[in-house]
């Protein structure tokens, strides 16, 4: 999907690195792209550990508090800014949607780890004492391997990167609960499609028909297993990138509207203050002033 949020592509970021990925120390990335801090959304996977520093990060409005040893992982689309205080560093990987593909047997997998489900409380992680030397040693030999010439560079890479991802998910899983939607298979899919329909399909019907099951079964699992209906879930989604488009001052209200696929402005207006309580010009006005 296009939008006019400026959406940051891999090969953009630095002429040196490969389309598929990028290995950098984050003082460095952060120097050579300031703008990087101004409200965003990448085509890519990316992720952000900090070792030392401060300040705040927002990941599609939600707030955190920038420290040592916390990660950070997002998935392509979601809207995130920075502000930080004073100086920060530690290391920002950023990888293609493919660039497991052809190296994993199983296309999905990396949306197994919880972490990158695109859910931001979920995807924001205070390392354990226990892992922080581990993994801070692993993304070292992510530097040192990202400034080899071999054959075999992005295969280790790729291990190293799994070494993290795995790490990481071994340390929460036993004070993590599994959320709904990675126990049931069906809402699993549903989440999914919602992600690829939300534009075109805003029916629970609809996507009980794609689901191969009644629009009562798709409603009974929301409501026994996530507390609300099915169309709450699908109309989350659609406010979700409202959210995100009204973040960019360049586009009108109306041409938001039109974007989100809603046939007038008025409509559109209606909607939104129906969900979120306010309208989205106070939405964006709130929004400005919280930076």
């Amino acid at each position: 999907m296009q939008t006019n949020i400026p959406r940051v592509d891999i090969s953009t970021l630095s002429a040196y690195r490969e389309d598929d990925i990028l290995i950098s120390r984050f003082a460095p990335y952060l120097a050579i792209h300031p703008n990087l801090t101004l409200p965003h959304r990448h085509s890519f996977y990316h992720l952000l550990f900090f070792s030392e520093g401060g300040g705040k990060h927002t990941i599609d409005f939600n707030h955190f508090d920038v420290k040592p040893y916390q990660i950070y992982f997002m998935v392509p689309g979601q809207v995130h800014s920075w502000n930080f205080d004073g100086h920060v560093d530690g290391y920002v990987v950023n990888f293609s949607s493919s660039f497991f593909q052809s190296f994993l047997l199983k296309s999905e997998y990396i949306s197994s780890f919880s972490f990158f489900n695109g859910i931001t409380p979920e995807s924001v992680i205070d390392l354990t004492e226990s892992v922080q030397q581990p993994v801070l040693l692993l993304f070292e030999k992510l530097i040192s391997e990202s400034q080899q010439q071999n054959v075999f560079k992005e295969d280790m890479l790729r291990v190293l990167l799994m070494q993290i991802f795995i790490t990481i998910q071994q340390s929460i899983s036993n004070k993590q609960q599994i959320t709904p939607f990675q126990a049931n298979p069906i809402l699993n899919n549903f989440q999914k499609l919602i992600e690829k329909n939300y534009l075109e399909i805003r029916l629970p019907s609809e996507y009980a028909e794609l689901l191969n099951i009644t629009p009562n079964h798709l409603n009974a699992l929301c409501k026994e297993h996530l507390g609300v209906q099915a169309g709450e879930i699908i109309r989350d989604r659609v406010v979700l990138e409202a959210k995100r488009l009204l973040v960019n001052l360049n586009l009108s209200v109306s041409e938001i509207a039109y974007k989100l696929n809603f046939n007038d402005n008025s409509y559109f207006t209606k909607f939104f203050k129906k969900e979120v309580g306010i309208s989205p010009e106070v939405f964006r006005k709130k929004s400005m002033t919280e930076k």
